[in-house]
């Protein structure tokens, strides 16, 4: 009997990025499992979580790494950002602070992820209404401003998660699928069914990958 879930036309990673707290992980699990956990602890290290679907009759199985945004799991960022072809980078509406350091996020993917990576800005917790201290505009304007795509979320009531990864899937499905009919299949952004997945052990440990964790 075949495994459903190994049968897919494309593999996409995709990393959430953005500070410790803003709800990562939940965004996470709700797209992956439909669950949230109130009581979720700060993720330590990296781990990750797969979900398929369907864009323009095509298997797209998303592949969603998750990790600490805490400054001392640095160690891990290339092996972390290797391969991936979106990024979620994530800022909580009720904290200005995460918002502002989205910035320095985003300093970070231009320095170790591919260029061509997709980018969408993700500000989390939108049924925080009442504590909200991120206007929606000027949120708007930040990724206007950097050529982001931008919506905002709720894990708790899952409000625009479903739409938030489905929105990055889907450019690039359609990124991929154009550089394939000009020819450009080799390119960076070729069918991602050669994103091999990298095992990072939570601890420092060595992993099996080898150097990039541990040169610093």
């Amino acid at each position: 009997m075949s495994n459903r879930e190994d049968e897919y036309d494309y593999l996409f990673k995709v990393v959430l990025i953005g500070d410790s707290g803003v709800g990562k992980s939940n965004l996470l699990s709700r797209f992956t499992r439909n669950e949230f956990n109130l009581e979720s602890k700060s993720t330590i290290g990296v781990e990750f979580a797969t979900r398929s679907i369907q864009v323009e009759g095509k298997t797209i199985k998303a592949q969603i790494w998750d990790t600490a945004g805490q400054e001392r799991y640095r160690a891990i960022t290339s092996a972390y950002y290797r391969g991936a072809v979106g990024a979620l980078l994530v800022y909580d509406i009720a904290k200005h602070l995460t918002y502002e350091n989205a910035e320095r996020w985003l300093k970070e993917l231009q320095d170790h992820a591919d260029s061509n990576i997709v980018i969408m800005l993700v500000g989390n917790k939108s049924d925080l209404r009442h504590l909200r201290a991120v206007p929606t505009d000027e949120s708007k304007s930040f990724a206007e401003k950097h050529g982001l795509s931008f919506l905002e979320t709720s894990a708790l009531d899952s409000s625009n998660v479903e739409l938030a990864f489905q929105t990055i899937l889907t450019a690039i499905y359609n990124i991929v699928s154009q550089r394939q009919m000009s020819g450009q299949g080799n390119s960076d952004f070729s069918p991602a069914s050669n994103v091999v997945p990298i095992t990072v052990e939570p601890t420092q440990s060595s992993s099996s990958k080898g150097s990039c964790c541990q040169n610093n």
